[in-house]
């Protein structure tokens, strides 16, 4: 039980490591890297039950979205003009979510039941 933790913490590292390093690729390929938090950032509701969230934050401008399993997998990316992103076809599990929004980020854990 006890390495089955030590595994899934690892691999929450990773996945959090790895994200913040395609972040900082994706921003430098334009010549920026983004270290700042996005302001007002909203995430709603979380866990998820019904398949779909909301993302509101204080500029509500379109926001790149990028969704990583807990092995750092890539498994959705997304441009978001509006606030509601529909996650549907997802499976149950954890997610690290990483959202981008005028050369700032915001990252957070995602549930989905």
């Amino acid at each position: 039980m006890k390495k089955l933790y030590l595994v899934l913490l690892l691999a929450c590292f990773s996945t959090l490591t790895y994200a913040q390093n395609s972040s900082i690729a994706m921003n430098s390929s334009r010549g920026k890297a983004s270290t700042e938090e996005i302001q007002d950032f909203k995430l709603f509701p979380n866990p998820v039950t019904d398949g779909r969230i909301t993302i509101e934050t204080r500029n509500n401008a379109p926001k790149n979205i990028l969704i990583f399993d807990v092995f750092g997998t890539q498994v959705m990316q997304q441009k978001l003009v509006g606030r509601e992103l529909n996650l549907s076809r997802l499976d149950k599990g954890v997610y690290i979510l990483r959202v981008f929004e005028n050369n700032k980020t915001a990252t957070r854990k995602l549930i989905i039941r």
